[in-house]
């Protein structure tokens, strides 16, 4: 009797392919472009932190598998973290949650608290990861589109409110945001916190970009606010603060109830990773305050090198307020396709960049938008936009 066939792929996964992220870096590769697509540095964080995970490995700190909740060194720094910048008191022993990269928090955290049924609210565009793992846990995910306004994406307090249902199990946010560099405001927060705490619903926030903020822009954790330290799943990591994207070190901070459940799903997926380097960010995460001011400093600058030339090239801009993220319109270059606009730029100018459309449900609502990083050495960033000057319209 032969078996009906059937794909090999969980259909869950159905219609999940290699990342957008994998397929540009490889058409960087390829091209020999310059990759503003994927959002890694070109070059390591500090020398201390680096040498400080040498110092753990050639001191046997870590070569074996570390604890299950990640070392107490790193838990203990996390929560004085959270107290030094916010004012959020975590007791490293049962509120801290050591994880491979924020990427694996996520997945932890809804493959933990989503059931299949269960309605997950997003806000679109979002990170590819979030669509898989809710898909991965069987819920319904539930877009509600950040759309431009007066030269930010702003969020549609309304839609968000309308959008939740009796089987909305969480909101999952992402502040500052990636891709549009978004970030919430004190107002806006305070509402979906209003909001959350009406329904009764948890909330999973992705942070990573915490200390990537502009200007004015104030980074504000949702767990601060009334009613929502017991019903919040914050995650950061070290690869964007420090630039050491590679070592995929993570974590979650929430009450011993929520932490309990995402480890119970955590340890059966990496169990403990990074044994070395999480020394190394306990460490990092102690740097003073000039560290982080440098850091953005120069983000700034870099910020307004690739600003300036996508806007000279043509472009719309949306010069972000966080991340290390610009969102661009290709409607003023007489494109609509950001998707072919993407994989035709490489033979056009040697520059690669994503296309927002695949972070959306709407896709239509995407189409124009085309992501490019600036986290990147200077002299990269001008090359680029001097390389992207042919698209300008002429006449």
């Amino acid at each position: 009797m032969t078996r009906p066939l059937r794909p090999l792929l969980n259909r869950r996964l159905a219609g999940f392919g290699t990342t957008i992220f994998a397929e540009m870096s490889a058409l960087a590769v390829r091209t020999g472009s310059i990759n503003l697509g994927q959002g890694f540095p070109d070059t390591d964080g500090p020398e201390e932190i680096r040498e400080a995970a040498v110092r753990a490995l050639r001191d046997g700190r870590g070569n074996q598998y570390p604890p299950g909740p990640g070392i107490p060194e790193l838990r203990t720094a996390v929560a004085e973290h959270q107290q030094r910048r916010y004012g959020l008191a975590y007791d490293p022993d049962t509120e801290v949650l050591v994880t491979a990269g924020a990427t694996e928090a996520i997945a932890a955290s809804l493959l933990a608290l989503v059931e299949p049924g269960d309605e997950v609210i997003a806000l679109e565009p979002y990170y590819d990861s979030y669509a898989a793992c809710i898909a991965m846990a069987g819920g319904t995910r539930v877009p509600v589109t950040l759309r431009p306004r007066d030269g930010r994406f702003t969020l549609d307090l309304d839609e968000l409110r309308a959008a939740v249902t009796d089987r909305t199990r969480l909101i999952l946010l992402n502040t500052p945001h990636n891709p549009t560099g978004t970030v919430l405001s004190r107002d806006e927060l305070a509402a979906v916190a209003a909001l959350a705490v009406e329904r009764d619903l948890l909330v999973v926030t992705d942070e990573v970009y915490e200390h990537l903020v502009f200007g004015t822009a104030e980074h504000l954790p949702i767990a601060a606010f009334p009613g929502m330290r017991e019903r919040t799943v914050t995650i950061s990591s070290a690869g964007k603060t420090y630039s050491f994207t590679g070592w995929k070190i993570g974590w979650i901070t929430a009450t011993p109830e929520l932490v309990g459940a995402v480890r119970a799903v955590k340890q059966y997926l990496t169990y403990v990773s990074g044994g070395p380097l999480q020394y190394a960010v306990a460490e990092a995460l102690r740097l003073p305050d000039a560290y982080y001011e440098g850091v953005r400093a120069d983000l700034r600058a870099k910020r307004e090198v690739l600003c300036q030339g996508l806007a000279q090239a043509g472009f719309g801009v949306y010069a972000p307020a966080g991340t290390y993220f610009v969102t661009t319109d290709i409607r003023p270059l007489g494109e609509t396709d950001g998707v072919a606009f993407c994989r035709a730029l490489p033979e056009r100018c040697g520059v690669v960049a994503i296309p927002n459309a695949v972070f959306y449900d709407h896709r239509d609502q995407g189409a124009p938008f085309v992501r490019f990083t600036f986290c990147k050495r200077t002299e990269i960033l001008q090359e680029a936009a001097a390389r992207l000057k042919g698209l300008a319209p002429r006449g």
